[in-house]
């Protein structure tokens, strides 16, 4: 198949999945999330036992989502994009194998949350990583809050979401958001190694590993995820969150009430 926004390459029981708008830093619109859930699927029906995310160029991994494109939803349109965005952040939970996140730059917002998604994630050392939605006026909706503290301490994720802080890789990953920090250059050949590993393993065992692995988290994302969703939702149409995105759009300061 192909797609305008994403690329998919199936070798080996490996599936590499690009997203692929590096002239706007690889931000998501809708046509990126829905072709996203369609090379995932894909590369399931490939039966690949890793999936690796990651974005095209040497700028961004993900940016987060087009601000642009959604400055000016309404309560409903935003709702309805946040459960696009948290639908594709199931995928990747409830993903048949091992999902790695290449994070090869910025990786901001809705970025973030889907490397916070994955069973593993690698980062170059210009990697940038931050839930950063604060600053726009609204908070994280495709699973951060939820996301974050199952992999750092609660304080901790409340600091990152609270100040909207921006982590370069090595403070990501002294802080555990990554678990892996490589030379930019060598980041692909590293995480081809580590997938190789991993699609030489059992099959079977490998999704009987993450689904159990994950289950221990799980027992209250959904209702944590419909909580965010609203929160979230509901913060269009306010003024903080007009401010805050026309403001980012301009590139100037918001002036928030």
């Amino acid at each position: 198949m192909s797609w305008n926004t994403v690329t998919l390459d199936v070798t080996d029981g490996v599936a590499r999945l690009t997203v692929d708008r590096p002239d706007a830093l690889n931000a998501m619109n809708s046509e990126t999330l829905d072709e996203i859930g369609d090379a995932i699927a894909e590369a399931e029906s490939e039966d690949a036992r890793v999936l690796v995310l990651t974005g095209a160029g040497d700028d961004a991994f993900i940016a987060g989502a087009d601000i642009d494109y959604m400055k000016e939803f309404s309560t409903p349109e935003a709702l309805a994009y946040a459960e696009r965005g948290q639908q594709v952040v199931r995928d990747i939970l409830s993903y048949p194998g091992v999902t790695i996140a290449a994070i090869n730059g910025y990786a901001f917002g809705g970025g973030c949350e889907f490397a916070l998604a994955c069973d593993l994630r690698v980062a170059s050392e210009r990697a940038v990583i931050g839930q950063t939605e604060i600053d726009l006026g609204i908070i994280p909706g495709w699973g951060g809050t939820q996301l974050l503290q199952r992999l750092v301490p609660d304080e901790t994720a409340r600091r990152l979401i609270l100040f909207g802080e921006r982590l370069d890789a090595q403070d990501a990953h002294e802080r555990g958001l990554v678990g892996d920090l490589v030379a930019h250059d060598e980041l692909y050949d590293y995480v081809d190694e580590m997938a190789a590993e991993l699609a030489a393993k059992p099959r079977h065992a490998l999704y009987a590993a993450t689904e159990s692995l994950n289950a221990f988290h799980e027992g209250g994302i959904e209702s944590g995820l419909n909580v965010e969703r609203r929160a979230w939702s509901g913060l269009f149409g306010t003024h903080d969150q007009r401010e805050g995105m026309a403001a980012f759009v301009e590139k100037r300061d918001p002036d928030f009430e």
